[in-house]
């Protein structure tokens, strides 16, 4: 089968950081699916692989999570699909990668494709979905109001992938407030049709645009992005006991000390935890997923695909994974077909 893959990390500019290749297509064995890839789409963390993971010796690692497809075959103790549903997910960064024909993927962490949805716009939102589904409802919980605080949430990077579905969640399964961040007219326009009730600029210091707002101090921020440069505004504007989310790799280690003075509980998001740990709750992201594309045939969330890009090679990845890395991509990059 054809793949995208690499043999060792190197920059996204060297001629080899991405080949095309050939692989066995493999089995399908226990509770796993071989899904047929039809549309796969691009995320930070396939840059951040790239970049640093390991590779045996004569080996390939294939890159991609977020996928849409069709089950070709089922393991033997399968019970929640059958060959042709149409389906999608964000994988496992311990297994294999979607930037192939063929792909296999434990059931439980795979819903059904929406069937409003292209494969191409379904596969825009798996990963961003688990991401910010479970970092807002299982980790910080914002179904449970903090006593005293203003009923907001706080997003910033209101325009990246998480935060574009995260913005949306938040209006149709909460009554929070929603402010979010960007920075550029296109990507504050992006975030004011995603449903934000208020729109910051992350480039200039957050706490005074939060206060100015009149709307009190917001029980929770959901950092996405560039969480070192806003550490202190954060800490200033998030009310006493508030619950504070964040999913990225700040460069220097957190002091947590001053995350004390207010009694703030911080939760570290990593969508890949549930798979990776093979955890007791782990069909709770074929639930969410399921909720998710309901959500999406009763028109009440978008496809958070903002462009295209072709087929999926290696030099089409190539592209995706410089946009990525160069900080200024809106929503998602979707590539489809081989």
């Amino acid at each position: 089968m054809r793949a995208v893959g690499f043999t060792m990390p190197q920059p996204i500019t060297a001629d080899k950081s991405l080949l095309d290749i050939e692989l066995p297509k493999p089995e399908a064995t226990g509770r796993d699916l071989l899904v047929e890839i039809k549309a796969v789409s691009v995320n930070p963390v396939d840059t951040k692989v790239r970049n640093s993971a390991a590779v045996e010796a004569g080996d390939y690692r294939v890159l991609g999570y977020d996928a849409a497809g069709i089950v070709a075959a089922v393991g033997p103790d399968v019970t929640l699909f059958q060959p042709g549903d149409e389906v999608f997910y964000a994988g496992a960064i311990n297994r294999q990668g979607t930037n192939a024909e063929y792909h296999l993927v434990d059931e439980r962490i795979v819903g059904p494709k929406p069937k409003s949805l292209s494969f191409e716009q379904a596969a825009a939102l798996p990963l961003t979905a688990i991401t910010a589904y479970e970092a807002m409802l299982h980790r910080m919980k914002v179904q449970d109001p903090v006593p005293g605080a203003a009923n907001a949430i706080l997003i910033i990077g209101g325009a990246g992938g998480v935060g574009s579905i995260a913005i949306q969640l938040a209006r149709q399964l909460t009554d929070l407030t929603v402010i979010a961040t960007g920075s550029r007219p296109e990507t504050q326009a992006w975030i004011r049709e995603l449903g934000a009730h208020h729109v910051i600029d992350h480039s200039k210091a957050l706490a005074p645009q939060v206060e100015a707002l009149g709307i009190g101090a917001p029980a929770f921020v959901f950092s996405t992005t560039q969480t070192d440069q806003h550490i202190a505004d954060i800490l200033e504007l998030i009310a006493p006991q508030g619950r504070f989310s964040l999913i990225d790799d700040p460069k220097e280690p957190m002091d947590l000390r001053p995350f004390k003075r207010k009694a703030l509980s911080i939760h570290w998001e990593m969508m890949f935890a549930r798979p990776v740990w093979q955890t007791a709750d782990m069909i709770e992201q074929h639930k969410l997923l399921s909720h998710v594309a309901d959500l999406v045939d009763a028109g009440r969330i978008q496809t958070t695909l903002a462009e295209t890009y072709g087929t999926i090679n290696a030099e089409n990845l190539k592209r995706a994974h410089a946009m990525i890395e160069s900080g200024r991509a809106k929503g998602k990059i979707v590539l489809s077909g081989f």
